[in-house]
């Protein structure tokens, strides 16, 4: 990896809160750039709520700059009406760093809670606490940042291995 350090937002998507939080991933260093949460008006169409969630992240690609995008999977529930649309606002999520030209890494649930934690069936809890040990500085207010900052240090702990698996299937 080369010396600079890599800006990695990391988003959780969501119709009532769409998480981000961001990072600069140098080697195994992290450092916290900033976080917050997109709260579209509950009362919207589904239409205009993913319009605003779209506006709102286009805002904080362009000001925040990042070099790389991390979104987290959905996940299936048992209701199927709530997953289609966790599903809209998740494509909005992918989108936005796309239409900027950016990389996007997906990652299961599971598989940021392990990154973070260490156990792949972590509480909200926990993942806060990690949250402040590996980012002592950030300021987390919720834990849709908590989970976006999650999502993107799990990018940042993948990316070393993707870089050597893409090279060698070049």
């Amino acid at each position: 990896m080369s010396g600079h350090a890599i800006r990695i937002l990391g988003i959780d998507p969501g119709l009532r809160r769409t998480g981000w939080g961001l990072v600069a991933s140098q080697g195994s260093r992290l450092s916290f750039l900033g976080c917050g949460i997109i709260r579209p008006a509950t009362d919207l169409p589904l239409g205009d709520r993913l319009a605003v969630i779209h506006l709102e992240l286009s805002k904080i690609v362009a000001d925040s700059a990042p070099d790389e995008v991390a979104v987290e999977k959905t996940f299936v529930n048992k209701d199927a009406e709530a997953t289609l649309k966790l599903g809209h606002a998740r494509g909005v999520a992918m989108l936005v760093p796309a239409q900027a030209g950016l990389t996007i890494g997906e990652y299961a649930p599971n598989a940021v809670k392990k990154a973070v934690v260490g156990a792949g069936h972590a509480d909200k809890k926990q993942i806060r606490l990690m949250i402040s040990m590996l980012l002592p500085q950030s300021k987390v207010g919720s834990d849709d940042e908590a989970d976006a900052l999650a999502i993107a240090i799990c990018h940042a702990h993948h990316r070393v291995a993707r870089a050597r698996v893409e090279a060698l299937s070049a």
